[in-house]
């Protein structure tokens, strides 16, 4: 892959909307909770978001979208970044990653359903071995912190095209 391709795959992500992010990742209809790419890099991505508004939420419960279902969405925005780093590499997405584990997790408000204004995901690659990734996220709303943490996400999965 030339320098100017590598380039393209992180220049061209910003501005995408919700339909472009589902084609990269496993989470489809109202599972995919990610609304529009920020900014893109080989260190990360950062989307918005404004499903934890929505009635239909499938993750609410009682009605209620607690605060720790923001895991999921910055998981959606490393399986991103994933499939980006594959697109790059000019490797086969895989079908599926699997969050090993998340850690150092703080909660900084109780609810997300409540929040007002959109969610603003931010996930960083501090780790990549080519089968699995440590990234550290935040999700914030008008700049105010969330939560942040820690995760450990599997990619040994096997290709879509398998």
């Amino acid at each position: 892959m030339t320098a100017g391709s590598v380039a393209g795959v992180w220049a061209a992500a910003p501005g995408q909307p919700g339909e472009w992010i589902a084609a990269r990742i496993p989470h489809q209809g109202l599972m995919c909770l990610l609304a529009q790419v920020l900014a893109a890099s080989p260190e990360g991505v950062t989307c918005t978001a404004n499903s934890h508004r929505s009635a239909d939420n499938p993750m609410r419960l009682a009605g209620q979208l607690g605060a720790s279902c923001g895991i999921e969405y910055a998981a959606q925005a490393m399986a991103l970044h994933g499939a980006l780093m594959a697109e790059q590499r000019g490797a086969e997405r895989s079908r599926m990653g699997f969050l090993v584990n998340v850690r150092a997790v703080s909660l900084h408000v109780p609810r997300l359903d409540d929040v007002a204004d959109d969610l603003t995901v931010a996930v960083l690659c501090e780790t990549d071995n080519g089968d699995h990734c440590v990234y550290g996220f935040s999700v914030k709303a008008s700049g105010r912190l969330l939560l942040e943490g820690r995760a450990m996400v599997m990619l040994s999965a096997p290709p879509i095209n398998s």
